[in-house]
């Protein structure tokens, strides 16, 4: 298929998710990478118990705390 006519229907609003090769997809900047950090116990207990609370894991209530943290100093 021609970009011209790749292009056309992009536009038209058609879908074009079988014209890709999505096994190869990449999110730039979005991509995990593995970190290590060491809690003292109390504040694992801390954390499971909040996580446990809102019913999400440890790691997912980690990574939504300093997303949020960041995101605040990002405008500060």
């Amino acid at each position: 298929m021609k970009a011209s006519d790749f292009d056309k229907k992009f536009e038209s609003g058609e879908d074009m998710t079988e014209l890709l090769d999505l096994t190869k997809a990449r999110r730039p900047g979005l991509e995990a990478k593995r970190v290590n950090v060491d809690f003292p116990e109390w504040m694992v207990e801390s954390l499971d118990k909040e996580a446990h609370r809102l019913g999400i894991t440890r790691q997912a209530l980690i990574k939504v705390w300093v997303a949020s943290k960041l995101e605040h100093h990002k405008h500060i």
